[in-house]
């Protein structure tokens, strides 16, 4: 059932500590990526206001974050295909949190908290789709500085093995027919799902 109402009081935001308040800018940024480029762009000059909470930057961040998230549920509300694109970042994401067993890795929390996770594995969709040719270097550049400019890792701080990896990705909702399936960025604004991603190329 849809609710009646979202209420959404920023104070609330006040509550988080440092980890958990840039956690959740991971799920901005994918906004940005996943459906709106004028919106990434205005992240990238709008940062540093919302890392110091300013009020009228987090207001209109998590005024369009409803907006798209309402706009693809809207479409799509039993996940029958668009609502997919919602999980960018998080095929990646989710088998990071799950080889680390959700309390880190190495000296860094990032698979303790879910929005350091998911900023990795958007960053790590993104070089796959610029190694299967879908996404520019300058636009993967883009993403990757706006992922670090919110004090956000990029990178595992240790390796993890592929091989674990990807046997994680499998127990992912996402996988269909046997295939793992990846939201991947063909443009800032734009990504598509793919499920004919080669496994050589992971």
């Amino acid at each position: 059932y849809q609710p009646r109402l979202v209420a959404v009081d920023l104070a609330y935001l006040r509550t988080l500590d440092d980890h958990n308040f840039r956690g959740g800018l991971a799920e901005v940024i994918k906004y940005g990526m996943i459906a709106d480029a004028e919106f990434f762009a205005w992240l990238e000059g709008s940062i540093g206001a919302a890392l110091a909470h300013d009020p009228a930057v987090l207001e209109h961040i998590v005024k369009r974050s409803c907006e798209i998230k309402a706009q693809v549920v809207g479409a799509d509300e039993r996940e029958s295909g668009l609502r997919a694109i919602l999980n960018y970042g998080h095929t990646f994401g989710h088998a990071i949190e799950s080889l680390g067993q959700y309390r880190g890795l190495g000296d860094q929390p990032v698979a303790q908290f879910h929005g350091q996770a998911v900023a990795i594995g958007m960053n790590a969709a993104a070089d796959l789709a610029v190694r299967m040719g879908l996404l520019t270097d300058q636009e993967r550049e883009r993403q990757r500085a706006l992922i670090e400019a919110a004090g956000l890792p990029t990178r595992l701080p240790e390796p993890l093995r592929a091989d674990d990896l990807i046997a994680r990705m499998y127990g992912d909702k996402k996988v269909a027919g046997g295939k793992l399936r990846f939201v991947l960025p063909h443009a800032i604004g734009h990504v598509e799902l793919h499920s004919d991603v080669p496994e050589a190329q992971l």
